[in-house]
This record gives structure tokens, C-alpha cells and sequence, in this order.
């Protein structure tokens, strides 16, 4: 991080004050909505819906983002995703003005839902934009962006509770969605511009990207760690309520795996990018969550019965083992989906980046759901099996394509090999001798230098040597230059004048 550039380092600034600002905006309503939904003769059923809407919107509205983020440009649906969530959260601080029991609640749904769909227009965006910007430490800045979410989730609801003691139901949206709203207009001005281009080809949809088995893997495993946040969220309070914990004590408990998720994200992140593949450290994360669930019930086969410590380094390892899955699921995600033909640029990372917010909101959805009704049917230490079945089942899974994936060498050196080598103009000119022999050369020549494939006929690499630079082309609005007879490509002539023959090089 050291060597960011100035322009890095603002765009990370940007958005992780943007990031912070948002998470907050979120969760702050949890503490005194259900009270004042109550007095408008709202049912617990309804307004619960109202919070699991918003989740379910962000998995569906995600890959539309991701399929037409290239064509709408990362930074205007960044931005108009900051600009509505801010909106949205102001609006919410006015319903308790709203009479009614019904028009209360249409009109919770109404905003909640609008909130979701710019909740998940930012989120797609500023993935892509951390892919795009760093594309040497995606998993780094992924997680370091991913430490900021997390303190916002985790002071959304002290932050939301003490404005409401001091200014009543209408201060905490009203405060928090205008500092969001002023976030917005900062990253206006200092977020790069993208150029904008067209939307991703019919073939690399989100369903294509999943055909891939490592990117499905990658999917899995983020649905099920969301799962395991949406678990606790809904069942920890009662499983705790035999201790008898003080408010405020009860609060830290549903801070510790959240907190140690925010410290530990960007040491997963650094692991990511520079000592381990990011499938082991999905492993690891596995593995972490299913000890962790199985202390804080403790599980069945664990003699013992609910301790508060024992609890309390469950929640720690929760919290662990989440920060691994989360940030090697998004690299893994990404890497894999390039490796297996996608493009490396923008439309690839919107596509993966709607993937992850896609994926996330809908394990957060199925989370809380199923544990509720796990609790009330079989109780918390049984129920809590579910969990640990669904990570081993991925762990072993991520274990068993490890094992299985192979590497294909698709190009292989050329050694004490004579190319032509020529200039620009598209014609050969002298000949030069070009030799590889060094092994280590040969690895860096297929990714940076001119590797031939082992069937291609030998009378061909002469060819591809002069008359082609990686078959890229100038854009032709960005060759404002007088090229003369030449046309826009490298390595081409074009002789249009007259309409007379050209030769055009093999590309």
C-alpha cells in the first residue's frame, strides 16, 4: 500500500468514507423501528418483512447492475447509488408523522425497497471500482473497504440509538442520510472517470460465470457465511437470555464477531494477494465458522452445557473465520472467472461485483429465516448444526476442486528460435536473432512477451512476431493523429485512396 498512487489513495479514501456512511445508514433503524411500527399497529411478521425486503431486492437487482455497469460507468452508478440511499434514509425519518396502519406500511416497503436498489448500485460499483483501480492488491483493498462496511454495521445501531434519545425517531435518518449525501458529493469530484462502454455480451452472464465450478464454489461459499450472520443475528439474543446479561453487555456480544471480522479482513486480504491461494484461505474460513458455531451452542456432541466464555471465543472465531471467506471468495472469484476466458477489464468486474452483492443479500435473506423457525422447532445447539453441516459441505467441496484443478501449459517457449523482427510501418525490416533459453523467461514470456503455440505451423511465427502487438487496436476517436495510408490497427497498411489493393498484417 505503501507504493499507492495519490490518486489510489483517494480513491480508496472516498469510498471508504462512502462505505462507513452507507453501512450505518442501513442498520441504524434496528434499535427503535419494531417500537414505533408497533404503535402503528403493526405486527412483528410485517415489519420484520420490512427489514428481510431490503436483502432480497439487493440479490435481485444485483446482476442487472453487474450485466450494464460497463455501458451506465462505475463512478454515476456509484455516485446514484450513495445520492438514493442517502434520499431513502431521510424519507424514512418521516414516517413517524405518517397516521395509519396500512399507509405506515406500504410506505416502509416503498422506501426500504428504493434504499436497496441504490444500497446495491453502490456496492456493485465500488467492487468493481477496487478491481479496477488495484488490480495488484484487489484482495487487500477489497478488505480494507470491507474493515469500514464493518465498523458501520457495528456503530450503525449505538450511533442510530443515541440520536434517537436526543432528537426522537426523525434525527438519526435525518443526520446520517445527510452525511451519506455529502459523501456522495465528495466522491463526486474526486472518483476517477471510467469511459463508458457497451453492456457485457449476451454470453457472459451471471449464469455463464457460474457455469464456471470454482466461481460457483466462490458463490456457495459466500451465500453460506452470509447465512451464519443472518443466524445469530435472529437467534443469539434468546440463546443468551438464560445469563441474564445487562443491555449493554448483551450489546458487545453481538459486537465481538463483527469487530474481530473488521480487524482480521484485511490480514485475510494481504494472505490473499502474496502468500496463500485464495481457495485455502476459504478452506481455513470453513473451518473456523463450523468450530466457532459448534462452541457457541455448544454443539450436541460437546458435553457441556452453554457457557458464557465458551461462547464469547465461538463468536471470536465466527468472526475470524467470516473475514477469511468473504475476501478469498471475491478474489477467487474474480481470478478464476479471468482464468477460465473472461475478459480482464470492467465488464468482468461489474459482472463478479454483482455477483458478490447478489449472493450475499441472498444468504442474509435465507439466514434469519431458516433459523427462526430451526430454533422454535429443535433449539439452538441442534439448529446450530445447520450451519456447521453447510460449511464443512463447502469446505470439502473448495478441498476436492483444489485437488482436482489442473494446470495446462496452453504455449511453451521457443528456444533457438529465428524471428524477423520489423518496425511499425508494417513492413519486415532487418532481421534480428531472438533467443530464449532461459527457463525462467519462458513462464514470463507467455504472459508479457510473444509465446507461439506448439501446433501452430513454425512458417506462421514470423507473421505474428511483426505483424501484431497482443491484437490490439488504437481506438478510433483516441488516433487523432494524421496516420496517412496507415489505418487505425497495429502493424496494418491501408491504402484507401483510390480504393487501390492493401496489405494488412495477420493479427
Amino acid at each position: 500500500m505503501v507504493q499507492f498512487t495519490k490518486r489510489q489513495w483517494l480513491t480508496l479514501i472516498v469510498i471508504g468514507i462512502a462505505d462507513f456512511c452507507n453501512a450505518i445508514c442501513v442498520s441504524l433503524q434496528a434499535p427503535f423501528y419494531p417500537q414505533e411500527a408497533e404503535r402503528k399497529g403493526a405486527t412483528a411478521t410485517e415489519y420484520g418483512l420490512v427489514f428481510g425486503i431490503f436483502e432480497l431486492i439487493v440479490f435481485l437487482v444485483s446482476p442487472f447492475y453487474g450485466q450494464h455497469l460497463n455501458r451506465i460507468g462505475p463512478k454515476l452508478l456509484f455516485n446514484g447509488g450513495i445520492y438514493t440511499t442517502g434520499v431513502c434514509s431521510i424519507l424514512f425519518g418521516f414516517l413517524d408523522k405518517v397516521q395509519g396502519h396500512y399507509p405506515f406500511i406500504i410506505l416502509s416497503f416503498i422506501i426500504r425497497i428504493v434504499e436497496a436498489m441504490g444500497n446495491a448500485a453502490f456496492l456493485t460499483a465500488s467492487f468493481a471500482l477496487i478491481a479496477k483501480e488495484f488490480p495488484d492488491n484487489v484482495a487487500t483493498t477489497f478488505a480494507s473497504l470491507e474493515t469500514f462496511f464493518g465498523l458501520g454495521l457495528i456503530v450503525g445501531p449505538t450511533v442510530g440509538g443515541a440520536l434517537y434519545e436526543v432528537g426522537g425517531y426523525t434525527m438519526p435518518f435525518a443526520v446520517m442520510g445527510s452525511a451519506l449525501f455529502l459523501a456522495a458529493i465528495f466522491t463526486g469530484f474526486i472518483l476517477p472517470h471510467h469511459e463508458e462502454g457497451r453492456d457485457m455480451e449476451s454470453g457472459s452472464s451471471m449464469y455463464t460465470v457460474l457455469k464456471i465450478p470454482g466461481v460457483m464454489l466462490s458463490a456457495a461459499s459466500i451465500i453460506v457465511t452470509s447465512m451464519s450472520i443472518g443466524f445469530l443475528q435472529a437467534t443469539l439474543e434468546p440463546h443468551l437470555r438464560q445469563f441474564l446479561l445487562p443491555p449493554v453487555i448483551l450489546g458487545l456480544m453481538f459486537v465481538i464477531n463483527g469487530g474481530t471480522y473488521a480487524i482480521s479482513a484485511p490480514i485475510w486480504g494481504r494472505f490473499c494477494d502474496k502468500t496463500c491461494p485464495p481457495k485455502v484461505i476459504t478452506i481455513l474460513g470453513t473451518i473456523l465458522v463450523a468450530c466457532g458455531f459448534s462452541l457457541v451452542g455448544p454443539a450436541p456432541f460437546i458435553p457441556t452445557n452453554t457457557m458464557l466464555p465458551l461462547t464469547i471465543v465461538g463468536l471470536v472465531l465466527h468472526g475470524l473465520g467470516i473475514g477469511a471467506q468473504l475476501v478469498a471468495s471475491f478474489t477467487d472469484a474474480l481470478r478464476t472467472s479471468i482464468a477460465h476466458g473472461f475478459p480482464n477489464n470492467l465488464e468482468t468486474f461489474g459482472l463478479i461485483s454483482g455477483l458478490w452483492t447478489s449472493t450475499f443479500a441472498l444468504g442474509a435473506f435465507i439466514g434469519p429465516s431458516v433459523s427462526g423457525i430451526l430454533y422454535d422447532n429443535i433449539g439452538f445447539r441442534n439448529a446450530s448444526m445447520f450451519v456447521v453441516g453447510t460449511h464443512l459441505i463447502v469446505g470439502f467441496s473448495v478441498f476436492a476442486c483444489l485437488l482436482c484443478s489442473k494446470k495446462t501449459a496452453e504455449y511453451v517457449e521457443i528456444k533457438d528460435e529465428k524471428i524477423s523482427n520489423c518496425d511499425f510501418n508494417g513492413s519486415i525490416g532487418r532481421s534480428a536473432s531472438i533467443s530464449v533459453t532461459e527457463s525462467a523467461k519462458s513462464i514470463r514470456s507467455v504472459g508479457n512477451g510473444i509465446s507461439i503455440e506448439r501446433s501452430r505451423p513454425p512458417g506462421m511465427n514470423s507473421l505474428i512476431a511483426c505483424n501484431s502487438y497482443k491484437s490490439k487496436a488504437w481506438p478510433r476517436k483516441q488516433a487523432n493523429m494524421n496516420l496517412g495510408p496507415y489505418s487505425y490497427s497495429y502493424g496494418t497498411i491501408d491504402r484507401r485512396n483510390g480504393g487501390g489493393p492493401y496489405l494488412q498484417g495477420v493479427a
